[in-house]
């Protein structure tokens, strides 16, 4: 009994499992791990987004001067979030053009606006990096391991051909190394799929956070050169 227990054990069943499940089992492993470290990373890179968005957001609307405010920004970029990026390239092309004003105001604020979606989209592109592994792991993992499952089930009951005798306790450790193999393919897709569902949502949530932002910058800068 002890023996049987024994040669039942994961690790056991793992090491003893044919050259392709393992080969899959492994490919799962580094997809599993792979996710994980962009898990943590990103999960870290939105805290700090969130919190630099906070912190300009209160410098912003502090009634401070705009020019001192955009100059702190530029100075010391790498301190600073995709908020304020997106405000010093808006403030940047406005005092550009406001050098050489056009007869139309409206036309003044066209550059500032295309400034900004352009650093807008850069900064959103940047927060989204990596999410499209996780949900190419979310979605192809289960089925990777499914594959394992089958070419192993597969090999269980080819074995069975030299076997006079077909027994469940023959048959037994074919089909568990076999399930193993789809155990380790949820276990890397459903953390990537949680993950990438709860980073889309707070990425459209700070994304929301900058278009809004965005439409009131051009509003106070609109008023300026009335």
């Amino acid at each position: 009994m002890a023996s049987s227990s024994a040669d039942m054990s994961i690790l056991s069943l793992i090491l003893n499992a044919s050259i392709p499940v393992q080969v899959i089992m492994l490919l799962l492993v580094l997809i599993s791990i792979l996710s994980w470290t962009f898990i943590f990373g990103k999960r870290s890179t939105l805290r700090r987004e969130q919190s630099l968005t906070r912190r300009f957001e209160n410098d912003f609307w502090s009634g401070g001067d705009l020019n001192m405010l955009q100059q702190s920004v530029s100075t010391h970029r790498n301190e600073h979030g995709a908020l304020a990026r997106i405000f010093d390239a808006g403030m940047t092309e406005f005092t550009k053009v406001r050098r050489n004003p056009p007869a139309d105001h409206a036309a003044l604020l066209e550059g500032p606006n295309r400034a900004m979606r352009a650093a807008y989209q850069r900064e959103v592109d940047s927060l989204e990096s990596n999410l499209n592994f996780l949900a190419s792991a979310g979605s192809v993992s289960p089925y990777i391991g499914l594959l394992g499952t089958v070419w192993g089930i597969m090999h269980a009951f080819v074995g069975l051909a030299h076997v006079q005798q077909a027994t469940l306790a023959s048959v037994a450790p074919g089909i568990a190394e076999a399930l193993i193999a789809t155990a380790i393919g949820l276990f890397a897709a459903i953390p990537a799929v949680v993950a990438y569902n709860r980073y889309t949502h707070d990425i459209d949530r700070l994304a929301l956070r900058f278009e809004n932002f965005m439409d009131e910058f051009l509003n106070i800068l609109q008023r300026q050169v009335r």
